[in-house]
């Protein structure tokens, strides 16, 4: 019997921002290389392919946590690092201020693509939540790592 190739899992997640305007935010999310600022336990987000960030270019993203990471009970004395490697494909600045990110990815192992869409929807409040914050609270820096900007948001 032939090997199939697996199909890809496609999916969609949006975060409205309620106060900001688009003009506002999109400065934050130009920034292709700086999702840690918004991610603290990232350990590195760095150019992967091209010369800078623009339509095309691909980052390479270490050191987050994922839904099949919390509920496995296997290897629990081994640190597991995952990755991604994610490639911007359009930045528009239309009216509003939504933030929509589009993905699509190979199948992995022990994960379902509802965890896929658990994953990025999640992540994706969660930055949207601390850019809001961060332009209206002084207090809030992009990439604070005390633990300040989740305890003001209730994260």
């Amino acid at each position: 019997m032939a090997h199939e190739k697996q199909l890809k899992w496609e999916g969609e997640a949006s975060a409205e921002l309620k106060g900001p305007k688009a003009e506002q935010v999109w400065p934050l999310l130009e920034d292709f290389f700086g999702l840690h600022k918004w991610f603290p336990t990232l350990t590195t987000c760095l150019l992967a392919l091209a010369s800078k960030a623009r339509r095309g270019c691909v980052r390479f993203c270490t050191g987050f946590k994922t839904p099949v990471d919390q509920r496995s009970d296997r290897n629990k004395d081994q640190e597991k690092v995952n990755w991604t490697k994610q490639k911007l494909l359009v930045v528009r600045k239309d009216a509003g201020c939504t933030i929509v990110w589009k993905y699509e990815v190979e199948p992995v192992e022990g994960w379902k693509l509802e965890d896929v869409d658990l994953f990025i929807g999640t992540g994706l409040q969660v930055m949207a939540s601390r850019m809001e914050a961060s332009l209206y609270n002084p207090e809030i820096k992009p990439g604070d790592k005390s633990g300040k900007v989740d305890k003001l948001l209730g994260l």
